[in-house]
């Protein structure tokens, strides 16, 4: 089975046993919150069995920026994020594609982003930074965040047992 294949499974399993769901729920772009119903004890969870799962850690804030729900006042204007704003979300998530965000930028569009690609996504960014790939160059090579993912998969080397750097 191919690297990103794999990682895309494994996710799933996670997301299946953490939020007691369906498989055939777990699609690319089911959003975690609201289409999955977890809440923020559930993503706690799947930060701690995507850690033991893959062999990474996962610092605190980082697959799911407490922040974003937090912002600054410079960050939001009549409910929209600003270009300050966006540059902090895309600063927070460089994993992930903002494409949406760019055109719609509802600060209630944010938790939309977290969906099964995103953390998809996030995982072969992790594994791609264990590698020593460069992600940030690789990335603006892509225009969907499925493209960056296999990309940056494609040159991870493992995922259970590999050593985490």
């Amino acid at each position: 089975m191919p690297v990103a294949t794999d990682i895309h499974a494994k996710v799933t399993s996670v997301l299946v046993e953490v939020l007691v769901v369906g498989e055939d729920h777990v699609t690319p772009t089911a959003a975690l919150q609201r289409d999955l119903g977890a809440d923020s004890l559930d993503l706690l969870e799947i930060m701690f069995r995507l850690e033991h799962e893959f062999g990474i850690e996962i610092p605190r804030g980082e697959l799911f920026p407490e922040s974003v729900f937090r912002t600054g006042p410079d960050w939001l204007q009549d409910g929209k994020l600003t270009d300050k704003g966006f540059a902090e979300l895309r600063s927070r998530l460089p994993y992930a594609d903002l494409g949406v965000l760019q055109v719609d930028r509802r600060l209630s569009a944010v938790s939309e982003l977290f969906t099964v690609d995103l953390v998809t996504a996030y995982v072969g960014w992790k594994l791609g930074h264990r590698a020593g790939f460069d992600t940030e160059a690789y990335q603006s090579n892509f225009d969907t965040p499925r493209r960056t993912f296999e990309g940056l998969a494609s040159v991870a080397t493992g995922c259970r047992d590999a050593p985490a750097t």
